[in-house]
């Protein structure tokens, strides 16, 4: 009878350490990191399909996106997708027929997404990026639907949910 005495006063700290953690725990999900799930080959050799990745959401309420960040971000709100930034506002993106990536006029070098380029999409007419808005490939860039597509376009920087850390 004993046993039982001292277990039951031990339920209300219990509960509330229980609570407490649950609770750091959603504070920190909702404003300072997240889980994600890749899904699909787009990122590869980066990322691979079912990888689990961090996501921070802190970095870009306290300064902009940089060229190369790999980004999570919403498309049309229903899901998200991870892809790296190449393009950033105001610059203007041009693929040519030879699959290479022109940013103002110059030939981006990156070590990202080493194979040429076959299908350039809509980035095979200069696209110029607004002042919010940023062009995003997938490193695995010939099986992978990004800015070169017209359904996904550019990314505004509102869509832009944060960035990967591991």
């Amino acid at each position: 009878m004993a046993a039982i005495n001292r277990v039951l006063k031990k339920i209300p700290r219990l509960t509330y350490c229980v609570v407490v953690g649950l609770s750091v725990s959603a504070i920190i999900n909702i404003l300072v990191c997240q889980s994600v799930r890749v899904s699909g080959s787009s990122m590869e050799p980066s990322y691979h399909d079912g990888d689990r990745l961090i996501m921070e959401k802190v970095s870009y309420k306290m300064g902009d996106p940089e060229r190369f960040d790999v980004v999570v971000f919403t498309h049309n709100g229903n899901y998200y997708l991870v892809k790296r930034i190449i393009g950033l506002p105001g610059e203007t993106v041009h693929i040519n027929p030879d699959g290479e990536i022109f940013i103002d006029g110059r030939l981006l070098e990156e070590y990202y997404g080493m194979e040429p380029i076959d299908d350039a999409g809509v980035a095979e007419n200069t696209i110029i990026l607004g002042s919010d808005e940023y062009f995003v490939l997938g490193d695995n860039r010939n099986n992978s639907a990004d800015s070169r597509n017209a359904g996904i376009g550019n990314v505004s920087i509102g869509e832009i949910s944060g960035k990967i850390m591991w």
